[in-house]
C-alpha cells in the first residue's frame, strides 16, 4: 500500500507496460468540435511570438474556442458572430448530443488498434468544463453540464475489448464554467485556476473517474487546484486502486505562486518577463515543456520536436496539425507529413520516449480523412517494423549515421540491436 508522502510514492517503479507500449492515441472531442474553428497561420508558439498580448485567444487550438470568442476583434469572435450570432457557447451542447447517433466507439477502437497504438487517452473534461460522462458530482455553476450518455464508459469498454489500455485526460487547472473571465496572456492563463468550490469539485470528479473507470493513465492538464497533501493522497489512493496506473507531470498544486498570480499586477509583471524572454531568445520558445513537479511517472513535452528529457520516462504529445481538436480551417498543407511524424516517433523511442498522437474527430464522431491516412500508415509501418519499437529500450549510443550521412536510430531488446534508418538508403 502506498502512503501519501513523496518517499512512498517515489519508491514506485513505473509499470513496464507504459514504457513498452511506445505509441498511444489522444482524443480531443467535445462541444468545441461543433464550431471546429481556430485561427490558422502557425503553431501555438507562433501565437505567443507574434501577438503575445492576445496569444491565448489566437492559438490554433480549437478546444480553446469558448475563451477565444469572448475577446472582440478576433477571428474566432468574427466566425462565431457570422455563423451563430449571439448564441452562447452552451448552445453547442444540443447539436453535440444529437450528433452522437453517428458515433461508433467500437469502430474507433478497431482503428486505433490497427494503427498500432497500445493505449488510448480520452479527454473527458477540457477547459470548457463539459463532462463526457454522467457525473454524479454536480456543477452548480452550469447545471447539467455533462452528457447523459456515458461516452467515457463506452469507449473504455471498446478500447479494452481490443486489448488496449484506457486512460483519461482531465483539465484540473482550468475550468471556464467556474471562471468565465476572458484570458489573453500566459499570465492570465496561469492565474485563472478557480478557487472557491472548484478544488473540492475537481477532486471529487477525478476520484469518481478513478472508481468508475479505473484508468491506466491519469493525465491532468495545466495545474491542480488543491493543496499538496490532498494531491499526494490522491496519487496514493489512485496507485492503490489501479496498481499499474501512471500519472503525468502536469500537477503543479495550488500554492503561493498560484495565489500571487490572481493579482493583476503580478500577472502583468510575469507577462513582461515572458515577453522579454521571447524577444531575446525566440528559438527557445518552441512548444511546451511543463515544469518539473515533485512527483510524476512521466513528463509530457508538447509540440516539441526531438526533446531530450534525460533518464526520466517521457511522452511526446501533439496533434497531426497545429490543433488538437478538429479545425475546419486545416488544409492538407497544415497537416504534418507522415514521414515527419514517423521520424520523430522513431527518434523519441530511441531516446526513451512514447508518442501520444492526437486524433481530433468532428462533432459527429467522424475522423477527418487526413488523420485516417496517417493512422493507416502508422499501422502499416508498425506491422512490419514493430519488433524494433515495442518493448525496446534505448541503446547507450542511440544516434548513428550511414556512410551516406543518413541519420540512424538504435533501439535494443535483450541482446538484439535494431538500426532504423531515417531516410531512403541508396543502392550500393
Amino acid at each position: 500500500m502506498y502512503e501519501a508522502d513523496l518517499k512512498s510514492l517515489g519508491s514506485r517503479i513505473v509499470p513496464a507496460w507504459f514504457d513498452e507500449a511506445k505509441f498511444g492515441i489522444f482524443i480531443h472531442w467535445g462541444l468545441f468540435s461543433v464550431p471546429g474553428f481556430a485561427p490558422g497561420g502557425g503553431n501555438i508558439s507562433d501565437a505567443f511570438k507574434q501577438d503575445y498580448d492576445r496569444a491565448i485567444v489566437m492559438v490554433p487550438y480549437t478546444e480553446w474556442y469558448e475563451n477565444a470568442i469572448k475577446a472582440p476583434d478576433t477571428p474566432s469572435a468574427a466566425f462565431h458572430l457570422k455563423n451563430y450570432g449571439d448564441a452562447p457557447y452552451e448552445a453547442f451542447a444540443n447539436p453535440f448530443k444529437e450528433g452522437l447517433v453517428h458515433w461508433n466507439p467500437a469502430e474507433w477502437a478497431r482503428l486505433f488498434s490497427q494503427a498500432g497504438a497500445k493505449y488510448v487517452v480520452m479527454v473527458v473534461k477540457h477547459h470548457d468544463g463539459y463532462c463526457l460522462w454522467p457525473s454524479n458530482v454536480k456543477n452548480l455553476h452550469r447545471p447539467g453540464w455533462n452528457t447523459q450518455r456515458d461516452l467515457v464508459g463506452e469507449l473504455a469498454d471498446a478500447v479494452r475489448a481490443q486489448g488496449l489500455r484506457f486512460g483519461i485526460y482531465y483539465s484540473g487547472g482550468i475550468d471556464w464554467s467556474f471562471n468565465r473571465e476572458p484570458l489573453l496572456t500566459l499570465g492570465d492563463f496561469i492565474g485563472s485556476m478557480p478557487g472557491g468550490d472548484y478544488p473540492a469539485y475537481a477532486l471529487a470528479q477525478v476520484r469518481e473517474l478513478i472508481a468508475r473507470y479505473r484508468p491506466s493513465v491519469l493525465w491532468n492538464d495545466i495545474s491542480w487546484p488543491t493543496g499538496f497533501s490532498d494531491l499526494l493522497r490522491l496519487f496514493a489512493d489512485y496507485y492503490n486502486e489501479v496498481p499499474d496506473g501512471v500519472v503525468n507531470d502536469r500537477w503543479p498544486h495550488a500554492g503561493l505562486f498560484t495565489k500571487l498570480m490572481r493579482f493583476s499586477v503580478v500577472r502583468r509583471l510575469f507577462d513582461r518577463m515572458v515577453k522579454r524572454h521571447i524577444r531575446k531568445k525566440p528559438d527557445t520558445f518552441d512548444g511546451i515543456i511543463p515544469p518539473v513537479v515533485p512527483h510524476s511517472d512521466f513528463r509530457t513535452p508538447e509540440y516539441v520536436r526531438n526533446p531530450r528529457m534525460g533518464n526520466k520516462k517521457w511522452e511526446a504529445t501533439r496533434g497531426m496539425s497545429y490543433s488538437f481538436g478538429f479545425n475546419r480551417n486545416d488544409k492538407p498543407a497544415d497537416y504534418t507529413p507522415f514521414e515527419t511524424l514517423l521520424a520523430d516517433f522513431i527518434d523519441g523511442v530511441a531516446h526513451g520516449g512514447n508518442l501520444l498522437l492526437n486524433v481530433g474527430p468532428r462533432a459527429d464522431g467522424h475522423i477527418p480523412v487526413e488523420q485516417l491516412e496517417r493512422l493507416t500508415k502508422f499501422g502499416d509501418w508498425l506491422r512490419l517494423n514493430g519488433e524494433a519499437i515495442y518493448g525496446t529500450v534505448p541503446h547507450e549510443s542511440p544516434d548513428a549515421e550511414t556512410e551516406d550521412g543518413l541519420p540512424v536510430r538504435v533501439t535494443r531488446k535483450g541482446d538484439v540491436l535494431n538500426l532504423i534508418v531515417l531516410g531512403t538508403v541508396s543502392d550500393p
